[in-house]
C-alpha cells in the first residue's frame, strides 16, 4: 500500500454544552470541540506532550486500509510509523510480528512513550499466529524500539487484547482481554507477560441489554442474530500513583479494582489474586475509561451519548458502601461532563495538554454487525475540558 492519507476536517469551536447531571458550579458548562473527522472507523486516540495526535483503526470490516495514523497539521491522516507497518495482507508472506494486524488501541504514557496494542485478531475471528503484540514507537525518531509478541499462553484462542495502561514508575503495563475476560500483566523491563483473573466474575460480561440511541444492542444477522454481544473486561484505568487498577466489562455496569502489587506478584495463587478484587459499585455502560493526575475517573457513557466522571471521594464512598454489602453494590455518583448526540459510541480517551480530554466516536452500534450496513456519518475525535480549576 502506498502512503494512504485521508482528508479530515479540522474545525474550530462547535458548541458550548451543559452536562445533564449535576456537575457543580465550577463545572456547569463544558466546551465540546471537534478535532478531526474521517470516513474511516477508529477506536483509539493518543496525544503526546507536544500535542501530536495518533489514532488507530481496527481491522474489523471490509475495506480496512490502515491501522495506525498520525493526524497531520494539513488535515490528513498519515500511516504511522510508516507504510510498511500498515501493510498487513493475509495473502502476503509478511510476518504478522512485523506488521499491524488489527490494532485496537494506542496510548501515550506519562513518560511520553507511544504504545500500540495489537490483539492480532482481524474481523474478530481470533488471533493469527504471531499477530498479538505490544509495540512501542520512539516519538523522537518515529521508529519502533520495542516489539513484544504474545504467544498463546497470553493471547489464547478467543482472546482479544483491548486496552492498555502503563505504570512508568515501575515499568509495568496492564491490558484487558475483552474476548475471554482477563487482565494481562506485562513486565516491560524483562519482556515477560502473564494472565490474571481469567474468567473471574469481575472480568466477565453481565446479564444486561445495553440500549444505545434508543435501540437494544443486539446482533442484526448471522448465527448470533438477536443476541446481546458479550464483551468482557474492556476499559481500564490506572490510579495516579500506580497502586490501583480499575476495570469494567463493556457489557456490564459494575466497576472493579485491585491493588497492582497483587497483579505483579507472580508467587500469588489465582485464588489469592481473586480474593484481592474489590467491587467498587455500579456505574454506566462504558467502553473506555481513564483516570487523570487528580484521581478523577472518566467513562465513555454509551447509553447516554456522553462523557461522565467520578470524583475520588465518591469512588471511595461507593467502595466502602459496597464492601459493607457486596450483594447490593452501591451506585457510584457518576456525573455528566458533556453530553451531545454527536457523541456516538464514545470509545477511548487521551489526556492532552492542560485540562484537555480527547475521545473518539466509533459508532459501533451503527455498524454492519448490528444494522446490516456501515455508518454514513463520519467518525469524530472531540476534546473537552476536565473538571476543576
Amino acid at each position: 500500500m502506498n502512503t494512504h492519507a485521508l482528508r479530515i476536517t479540522i474545525v474550530g469551536l462547535l458548541a458550548t454544552l451543559s452536562g445533564c447531571a449535576s456537575v457543580g458550579s465550577r463545572d456547569a458548562a463544558r466546551t465540546l470541540t471537534q478535532v478531526a473527522s474521517s470516513p474511516t472507523q477508529w477506536t483509539g486516540v493518543a496525544v503526546s506532550r507536544s500535542g501530536r495526535v495518533f489514532v488507530n483503526s481496527p481491522n474489523w470490516h471490509e475495506g480496512h486500509a490502515w491501522s495506525v495514523a498520525e493526524v497531520q497539521p494539513d488535515g490528513t491522516l498519515k500511516p504511522y510509523p510508516d507504510d510498511a507497518w500498515n501493510r498487513y495482507d493475509p495473502r502476503l508472506r509478511s510476518l504478522p510480528l512485523n506488521v499491524f494486524v488489527c490494532v485496537q488501541s494506542v496510548h501515550v504514557d506519562r513518560a511520553d512513550r507511544l504504545w500500540i496494542l495489537d490483539p492480532g485478531a482481524p474481523q474478530l475471528q481470533g488471533p493469527v499466529a504471531g499477530g498479538p503484540k505490544l509495540v512501542r514507537v520512539d516519538l523522537a525518531t518515529n521508529a519502533v524500539v520495542e516489539n513484544l509478541p504474545f504467544g498463546e499462553v497470553v493471547a489464547p484462542k478467543g482472546s482479544y487484547l483491548n486496552d492498555i495502561r502503563v505504570d512508568t514508575t515501575r515499568d509495568f503495563a496492564y491490558l484487558t482481554d475483552s474476548g475471554l475476560g482477563g487482565i494481562v500483566v506485562v513486565d516491560l523491563k524483562n519482556d515477560q507477560a502473564w494472565r490474571r483473573l481469567d474468567k473471574h466474575a469481575s472480568v466477565l460480561a453481565e446479564p444486561i441489554v445495553p440500549v444505545v440511541e434508543g435501540r437494544e444492542l443486539r446482533f442484526g444477522g448471522g448465527d448470533a442474530k438477536g443476541q446481546v454481544p458479550q464483551i468482557h473486561s474492556d476499559g481500564l484505568a490506572l490510579s495516579p500513583d500506580g497502586s490501583y487498577l480499575y476495570w469494567q466489562a463493556l457489557t456490564g455496569r459494575t466497576l472493579y479494582r485491585i491493588r497492582t502489587e497483587v497483579l505483579r506478584d507472580r508467587a500469588l495463587s489465582e485464588s489469592q489474586v481473586a480474593a484481592a478484587v474489590e467491587k467498587v459499585g455500579t456505574t454506566v455502560v462504558t467502553d473506555g475509561m481513564e483516570m487523570d493526575a487528580n484521581g478523577i475517573l472518566y467513562f465513555t457513557a454509551l447509553e447516554k451519548d456522553a462523557i461522565m466522571y467520578v470524583a475520588p471521594p465518591d469512588i471511595e464512598a461507593a467502595a466502602k458502601a459496597t464492601a459493607a454489602n457486596p450483594a447490593a453494590p452501591a451506585a457510584v455518583n457518576v456525573q455528566t461532563l458533556v453530553q451531545d448526540p454527536r457523541i456516538a459510541w464514545p470509545d477511548s480517551f487521551a489526556l492532552g495538554k492542560g485540562k484537555d480530554l480527547y475521545f473518539t466516536t466509533a459508532q459501533i452500534h451503527r455498524t454492519a454487525w448490528f444494522t446490516g450496513t456501515m455508518p454514513q456519518s463520519p467518525y469524530l475525535i472531540f476534546k473537552t475540558t476536565r473538571p476543576g480549576r
